[in-house]
Parts: C-alpha cells; sequence; structure tokens
C-alpha cells in the first residue's frame, strides 16, 4: 500500500502561499500582440512540415504518439535561448526585442495546434484512408459488391490519376492534375472534423474555470512550458534554464541518447539497449507463464521526467494494475481461460471499453452543477456593469451553448448524408464526446498517456449489437470514420484545456487565447493538408513513405469486409468483461471518494487494459519509486528541488532526439529515436 498523494503536486511555476496581508495585486491580463501570432503562423509551417517528414517519410521521432508532444518543446527552448542571449548581449534594446511569457507561449500554443492536427490520429490517419477503399479493392476482397454502393463518394478520393500519384509518388505535388481531386473531399471532412472539433472547444469553455479554479486540477502536460518561459520560478533567480539540477538531468540523457544515436550510424559503437523497450517476457517460456511473453520493460527519460509529475497515488495505480493485468493473463492460461472456444480472452478491449465509459458518466455527472450554473449564467437577465468579468463569462458562455447546438444540428445533417441511422449516430457520437471528455480529464488531472487503441465507438456497437443488426450501411460509414477513432493520442480537446490554462496562469486574456485557438486550428488544418500532400505525392505513400498510416485504411476496411461476409452476433462473455470493466471502476471510484486511505485510482485500471501503459508501465514504477523516497525522506522541500532534474529529463530527450530528427532526413537516412 502507498499513501494517497494526490495533494502532493504543486505546479514548478506556483509561487509559495501568501498570507492576505502580505499577498501583492494580481498581474494586469496581457493582450496577444501581433508579433507573436506572425511567429506562430511562420513557426507552423516548417514544424508541420517537419512533423509529417519525419513521421510519415522516415518515421524517425514519432513525436506526436506523447501527451507533450515534442517539436513544440524544441522550438520553444531555442526561442527561449534566443531571450536569455538577447538579454545578456543586447541589454540596451532587450526590452523591445525580447518575448514575453504570454507571447511564448502563443508560439507555443499555435505549434502544439499544428502538431496535434498534422499527427498520429488526426490528418495523418485521413490521408492513410481518404484514398484506400479504390485502391485496394480486388476481385479476391470483393469491396466493390460488398460495400462500395454505401460508400459517402464526397469524403474520399476517387480518381485513378490521383490515386496513382499518391500512393506511388516521383510527381508534382502542385500540378492540379494530382491535387485538384482531393479539395473536394478535404473540404467536406474540414466541415466535419471541424463541427467535432467546435463542439469540444464549446464544452471546454463551459468547464475550464470549474476545474482550473474549483477543483484546481494541476494540469502536469503544461508545467515544463510554462517553467521554461517564465522568468520567476521559486528558487531560481534566473528562470528554469538557471536551474544546475535541470542542466545534469539534460545532460546525463543528452550523454545517453548521443551514443545510442552514434550507434544506430555506426553499429560497432556501444548500445545502452536499457532505455528503450526490452522484453523480459522472452524468458518465460513455459506454460502458463508464457502468456506473459509481451512484458516489456523501459527506461524512457522523457516518460520518468514527466511521471514526476503525476500524483503519486495514480503512478502507483498504473504500474500496480499492469502488472495485475499480466497476472490476469497468466491466471487464465493456468486455469484454461484462453483454450479452445475462448477466443478473445482476457478481453481487454471490452474490459477497457467499459472502464472508460464508466469513468466518462462519473465525470460528466459530477459536471451537472457546473452545466446548469453556466447555462443561468449564460442566459439570465445580467445586472452589474457589463464590461466586468462576469459579463465576458456569461458572453462566452452563451456563444458557447449556441456553438453546443449548431454543432449537434451539423452533426446531424452529416449523419443523414453518409446514411447513419438517427440511435446509431445518437450513439456513436455520444461514445466519441464521452470519450473526449474523459480523455481531458485524465489529462488535466493526471497527465499520463492516453492511448486508449482498443477502445472506440465503432468496435463498442458492435460488440454490443452485433454487426448484422448494425447493418452493411452503418458499419460502412462507421469504418469511413474510422480514422479518427483508431486512437486518441492527438485529440484536440486536451489541448485545447491546456492552452486555455496556460493563458490563465501567463494572464493572458481569455477572449484572446479563445481566438488564438480557433486561427491556430484553421492555420494548422491547411498546413497539415499541403505537408500531407508534398510528402506523399513526392515519395508515394506506399514507395518510400516509411510510416505512412496505411495500415488505417486496411484496418477500417478490412474489419468491414470480414463484418459484412462473417456477421459478428453479440457475445454474452464480451458483454460480462464490458460490464466487469464498467462496475470495477464505479468500485474503485465510490472507495476513493469514501476512504482516505484507499491507494487505486481508476484511471490506473482504465489507462492498464487500453495498451496506454504498455510501453511506460516501468518508467512510472520508477519515477513512483523516486518521488515516494524524496517525498519520504526529504518532504516536500526535497521534492520541489528535484523538479527540475526531471525536467531535465523530458528537455534533453526532447532537444536531442530533435536534433537526430533533423540530422536524418537532411542526410537521406534513418536516425535514432528517442520513443519505440
Amino acid at each position: 500500500m502507498t499513501p494517497n498523494h494526490s495533494e502532493l503536486k504543486a505546479p514548478l511555476h506556483a509561487a509559495p502561499p501568501l498570507s492576505r496581508a502580505t499577498m501583492p495585486a494580481p498581474a494586469p491580463y496581457r493582450a496577444i500582440t501581433l508579433r507573436a501570432v506572425l511567429l506562430g503562423l511562420l513557426l507552423t509551417i516548417p514544424n508541420t512540415f517537419w512533423i509529417t517528414v519525419v513521421e510519415v517519410r522516415w518515421y524517425t521521432l514519432d513525436g506526436t504518439s506523447l501527451p507533450l508532444f515534442i517539436t513544440p518543446i524544441f522550438f520553444l527552448f531555442w526561442i527561449k535561448l534566443a531571450n536569455m542571449a538577447i538579454q545578456r548581449y543586447l541589454p540596451k534594446i532587450a526590452p523591445r526585442l525580447m518575448l514575453t511569457q504570454a507571447e511564448m507561449l502563443t508560439i507555443y500554443v499555435f505549434l502544439v495546434i499544428g502538431t496535434l492536427l498534422a499527427g498520429h490520429d488526426m490528418f495523418q490517419n485521413l490521408f492513410g484512408a481518404i484514398a484506400h477503399a479504390d485502391r485496394f479493392a480486388t476481385p479476391e476482397n470483393n469491396w466493390r459488391s460488398l460495400f462500395f454502393a454505401f460508400l459517402p463518394k464526397f469524403w474520399l478520393v476517387r480518381d485513378p490519376t490521383a490515386q496513382s500519384g499518391f500512393f506511388q509518388g516521383s510527381v508534382s505535388p502542385y500540378s492540379p492534375q494530382y491535387w485538384q481531386p482531393f479539395v473536394g473531399p478535404l473540404f467536406w471532412w474540414t466541415l466535419f472534423i471541424g463541427t467535432l472539433i467546435g463542439i469540444c472547444f464549446c464544452f471546454n469553455i463551459l468547464i475550464h474555470k470549474h476545474w482550473a479554479d474549483h477543483e484546481r486540477l494541476s494540469f502536469p502536460i503544461i508545467q515544463l512550458p510554462l517553467a521554461l518561459t517564465s522568468e520567476t520560478v521559486p528558487g531560481l533567480a534566473g528562470g528554469l534554464l538557471s536551474s544546475k539540477m535541470l542542466w545534469i538531468g539534460f545532460g546525463l540523457v543528452a550523454v545517453i541518447d548521443s551514443i545510442n544515436g552514434l550507434h544506430y550510424l555506426f553499429p560497432s559503437l556501444p548500445y545502452l539497449e536499457m532505455v528503450k523497450l526490452y522484453n523480459v517476457g522472452q524468458f518465460l517460456t513455459s506454460r502458463p507463464w508464457n502468456a506473459a511473453t509481451a512484458l516489456n520493460t523501459s527506461l524512457y527519460p522523457f516518460a520518468i521526467g514527466l511521471a514526476f509529475f503525476v500524483p503519486l497515488d495514480l503512478l502507483f495505480s498504473c504500474w500496480f494494475f499492469f502488472l495485475l493485468r499480466t497476472g490476469f493473463q497468466v491466471f487464465g492460461a493456468a486455469a484454461g481461460l484462453d483454450g479452445p472456444g475462448s477466443a478473445g480472452f482476457p478481453y481487454f478491449p471490452q474490459q477497457a471499453s467499459g472502464a472508460w465509459i464508466a469513468m466518462g458518466l462519473t465525470i460528466v455527472w459530477a459536471l451537472r452543477t457546473q452545466l446548469k450554473t453556466a447555462w443561468k449564467t449564460a442566459f439570465s437577465p445580467m445586472v452589474g456593469d457589463r464590461a466586468s468579468d462576469g459579463a465576458l463569462t456569461r458572453r462566452q458562455y452563451r456563444g458557447a451553448f449556441i456553438g453546443l447546438g449548431v454543432g449537434v444540428l451539423s452533426l446531424a445533417g452529416f449523419s443523414y448524408q453518409i446514411g447513419l441511422t438517427p440511435l446509431v449516430a445518437i450513439l456513436f457520437f455520444g461514445c466519441y464526446f464521452l470519450l473526449a471528455i474523459t480523455i481531458t480529464r485524465v489529462r488535466a488531472e493526471l497527465g499520463t498517456p492516453h492511448e486508449i487503441y482498443f477502445v472506440n465507438p465503432r468496435l463498442m456497437l458492435v460488440t454490443l449489437f452485433g454487426s448484422q443488426a448494425l447493418g452493411a450501411q452503418n458499419l460502412t460509414a462507421l469504418s469511413v470514420m474510422y480514422w479518427f477513432n483508431r486512437g486518441y493520442r492527438c485529440h484536440p480537446m486536451p489541448n485545447q484545456i491546456e492552452a486555455m490554462q496556460m493563458g490563465q496562469v501567463a494572464r493572458i486574456r481569455s477572449n484572446g487565447m479563445l481566438w488564438l485557438i480557433v486561427l491556430a486550428l484553421i492555420w494548422g488544418t491547411a498546413a497539415a493538408y499541403w505537408a500531407n500532400l508534398h510528402v506523399t505525392f513526392t515519395a508515394g505513400a506506399t514507395a518510400k513513405a516509411v510510416g505512412f498510416k496505411q495500415w488505417v485504411g486496411s484496418e477500417s476496411y478490412g474489419q468491414l469486409q470480414g463484418w459484412i461476409q462473417t456477421p459478428v452476433r453479440t457475445n454474452p462473455l464480451q458483454l460480462v468483461y464490458t460490464a466487469g470493466g464498467f462496475l470495477l471502476v464505479l468500485f474503485l471510484r465510490v472507495m476513493r471518494g469514501n476512504f482516505l486511505w484507499w491507494p487505486f485510482h481508476p484511471a490506473g485500471y482504465a489507462l492498464a487494459v487500453s495498451y496506454a501503459l504498455d510501453y511506460f508501465w516501468f518508467c512510472f514504477f520508477v519515477a513512483w519509486v523516486a518521488k515516494y523516497l524524496i517525498i519520504r525522506f526529504g518532504g516536500m522541500k526535497a521534492h520541489n528541488a528535484a523538479m527540475p532534474f526531471f525536467l531535465g529529463l523530458t528537455l534533453g530527450d526532447y532537444v536531442v532526439g530533435s536534433i537526430w530528427a533533423l540530422y536524418g532526413p537532411l542526410n537521406d537516412l534513418q536516425t535514432y529515436k528517442i520513443f519505440l
């Protein structure tokens, strides 16, 4: 058992508490400056192109698979160093040239939004599926007769010439015969995805202040960018980069990544294998222990650094439930539960679905009072100064509710156009937004990875009703939309609310931050479309593009083919495991809410059974041990003193990893990557 230390999550940027008598007046809110917006617009283009090159063409960074994106931190690091150089070497003109924290965070938000749109599970996946059906339909798979009649053609690229250039490459990305057939489908996808993102954005507006001001969630993911841009880090007169502890952590990781990077180029040089995935399960060869053959350990420095900011109780729950999950697999093998007739054991997709739905329902239930209050604030008669903060909040809430209404009507129109029946549409989008809210809460409270690969609305509906009950029309529409439900590593909703929180901490005007997010989404969409088309038409999606997400289309339509040819019926055992995951989360939630000594967090179980911890559980264990011992023997003073070291682990891994990701494409080769 570990004590519950959820309260031990003071962010590095937070100042020590002051009495009312000594508390200074809050700093005035800052407007977003034009130069920061222009720099954000400008830097989004190379950042987006860089991501697309290294992840689509070379697959050498994989930086958008992580909750804290790599390339925005890399840019922010060099911007901060430039700021410090100006301050030191150009002191007379430094006040005019140096960027404020608000300006650096403005640029950072632009880069984050562009990164998430260009990354895994967003537009990379869209381009993996948008032209797949026609290109890979063959007489053998019989796709044309099975489901082509149900495909929403306005979402797909059907032109053979454009498909040939897209998949084979070696053509000009700017020749109209290749890019024009993409314009129509991308336009309609932009409207649809914009509707989904807009609904998430409106919901974030309604819940942000409640989570930030009333529940005081820690938002662990934003601690590094806030500390990196702040000039007033407690105990560090010169800011974060003046900390010796930070540079010790940074230097340690730089040495590791340099050695491993050189080994990748020159195999005769030594290699520090322990930081990457190592399969300890390979030594378990006899039954039932061989059920754990996929047990991997890792010592990713960036993951240990990020995990240090996760509350202790969740760190414990994550590695505990992961090992419990592995033990359940071994137990199942010993008991014969994985024998003939039990295909699918241990039913992790079903357990994960039940767990995440239960978490989502409890989160929404806890927000019911806030949503009622927001509704009253938005539409009740206003009393007092129309220029006050209350009036601003009222306008924002009203706009959010109107946006939700418009978004729901738009989704109804799209559902009609693609042939979704009303019940299936309600269940599908209901599950999608429930998962979005849950992921956002997990990020805001805990900051953990949320790659819930096993959990998506399409699989949930097939599990509950069977493929035959849904019908070919519904299944086809759901499969065309599978690309943005395959995983949620780049989900827009948590990044939106984190941008709002960074704006609040840096005293950026809330209206300005909201409009900044909207502008970044529009600009980032255009940049991501251009980058993907340029790279694929140049290199070829199936020719030279090593990391292209072609399997998204294969999974979408291959599974659809199987469901139509061999209908799947409701499996009572799968429903039992789904209900089991649901009830276990409810039990853990009740125990956690009623007993302070209870050490298990429901998110730990939900993450453990949904693929999110397969790469990171051992990093969480190491961070838990380090954090527990530091607090146990040194108290919060030692904990706060250690923070820069762990930030240095993440920063060093990201900076050196990015340098390798630049070196590779510039020299036309694959290089070492810090993840996987």
